[in-house]
């Protein structure tokens, strides 16, 4: 599995404000809605329940929201970068600048949960992250994430 694989380039987007993890969700919704078609009520209820569990805030700046529901027909990946870091309770108490969701069918079984991996393998080095928080362009940020599979398999 590839981050290109899961991840359309109308799904990645720069916000310049986000007030809260709440609207976060519903802008991971909309944008879940316009680039998969999925219902964007549904995404943010399935991203709001998981969190409801536990924060996915992962630490260094990285939010990891992901959740499985009714409707997705594979993973989907949803990008944001926010150019003001929002507060999202993240394990080390850090505000979130770097947002990766995962939208999975229910029946998803291991495909979720190595999407997961890999994408947290992939937000764990901080060269990397830098780079995505040096621009603010939704096709360089897209080109960044996708293309990190090409460079690592040279």
């Amino acid at each position: 599995m590839q981050l290109g694989t899961i991840l359309k380039a109308d799904a990645v987007k720069s916000i310049s404000s986000c007030t809260s993890k709440k609207r976060l969700f519903h802008d991971l919704g909309e944008l879940a809605e316009t680039s998969y078609g999925l219902d964007a009520g549904s995404v943010i209820e399935a991203l709001m329940d998981r969190e409801d569990l536990g924060p996915t805030g992962v630490g260094q700046g990285i939010a990891l929201p992901h959740a499985r529901m009714a409707g997705a027909d594979d993973v989907h990946g949803l990008f944001l970068r926010l150019e003001k870091p929002l507060n999202f309770d993240a394990v080390d108490r850090q505000p979130v600048d770097l947002v990766f969701a995962l939208i999975a069918p229910e029946n998803a079984g291991v495909d979720h949960l190595k999407a997961l991996a890999l994408v947290s393998r992939t937000l764990r080095n901080t060269t990397f992250c830098a780079k995505l928080r040096a621009n603010s362009d939704a096709a360089t940020l897209h080109t960044i994430l996708t293309e990190v599979e090409a460079s690592q398999a040279a």
